[in-house]
């Protein structure tokens, strides 16, 4: 047997499984397929390919399924990834276009992976501790009471009042504008972290009498950039869609449904964010439970300027259209990451 022949053979399998749910025989292959060869050669290709693990035959008499294995080299062999429609370009552009905030881009991210792949999308918030400061800005609200702005990579936004010392409730104009220009110097496209360093040591080469207001603003900020509640934070849609596996209920959709309960178990399914554009399949037993060897999960990352700061994707059945669903990942990241971009 080629190994062309082996791999469209496969590629036939895998095609039929998913669409019919049914175990495929070598008579539909060649009906379906036009392979340009007998029912006969087909039958010895698809025993080979169970001999070496691809496909299995889940009872006597009936066709093949395809394996862990088989569907790992199906998407290992994918030549490109399918290409998205102009009319689902245009559906995930026209919504993703229409929020107003970190939240929900979140959440129509959620709701357009779910609709256009038919499966259980996930999508984890930005991670703080990967994001860049791209603007603090100052502003006097009342004689001792400023509001400081922090406005991250990720396009989220932190806000906290100061009320400031006794010896600084005078600040002028001219006093708050070098402020920000000191504070823009040392913190400006920096990681948090670095940004929190830097400005601990700016409140000591400020002029003494302008070091209670640095203090105070310093603080404010340091605590905004250490605030981690929104780190391990993940939203899901289409759980829905798992009723369309009814059939598997036991083995893949009630373990599914209990891991969607679980923020932790999520974030592990998703993995640690790849680069921005570089889509990830884990299937079955190669994910980091054993309890969910039924499923498999699609996911990339996502951020500004190729800079992932978090994970989107799908969880599904192993039965899924692969490249379809790579495709839906990978085009939703993108624009997730344009619209970070341009935040």
């Amino acid at each position: 047997m080629s190994e062309d022949r082996k791999l469209a053979v496969l590629r036939a399998i895998v095609e039929d499984y998913v669409a019919t749910e049914e175990p495929v025989g070598s008579k539909a292959l060649v009906e379906r397929h036009g392979l340009g060869v007998s029912p006969a050669t087909v039958r010895n290709d698809m025993a080979a390919l169970e001999d070496e693990g691809f496909i299995h035959q889940p009872h006597t008499s009936a066709g093949r399924v395809p394996t862990d294995k088989g569907y790992r080299l199906f998407v290992d062999r994918l030549s490109t990834v399918k290409p998205m429609s102009t009319a689902e370009r245009r559906a995930i552009s026209s919504f993703l276009d229409g929020a107003v905030d970190l939240d929900d881009v979140v959440q129509r991210s959620v709701r357009t992976l779910s609709q256009l792949t038919r499966q259980v999308a996930v999508v984890q918030y930005p991670t703080l501790s990967r994001s860049t400061v791209r603007h603090v800005e100052v502003v006097l609200l009342a004689p001792g009471r400023l509001l400081v702005v922090l406005i991250l990579s990720t396009g989220r936004v932190e806000q906290r009042l100061v009320e400031l010392p006794r010896e600084s409730c005078d600040v002028d104009d001219e006093q708050l504008l070098d402020l920000r220009q000191r504070i823009g110097r040392v913190a400006a496209g920096r990681r948090i972290a670095d940004a929190s360093t830097a400005l601990g040591v700016l409140v000591e080469e400020v002029p003494e009498q302008d070091v209670a207001l640095t203090a105070a603003v310093v603080e404010a900020l340091t605590e905004a950039m250490s605030d981690h509640r929104r780190d391990e934070r993940v939203a899901v849609g289409g759980a829905a869609n798992l009723a369309r596996f009814g059939q598997d209920f036991d083995t893949t959709v009630r373990p599914l449904l209990e891991a969607l309960e679980e923020q932790v178990v999520l974030l592990r399914l998703l993995g640690e964010a790849a680069d921005a554009g570089a889509v990830t399949v884990r299937i079955g037993h190669e994910g980091p439970y054993t309890e969910l060897a039924g499923t498999s999960v699609v996911a990339t990352g996502y951020g500004p300027a190729q800079d992932a700061l978090a994970s989107l994707g799908i969880v599904g059945p192993t039965r899924m259209d692969y490249p379809g669903t790579m495709a839906a990942v990978r085009a939703v990241a993108r624009y997730v990451s344009r619209i970070l971009d341009e935040a």
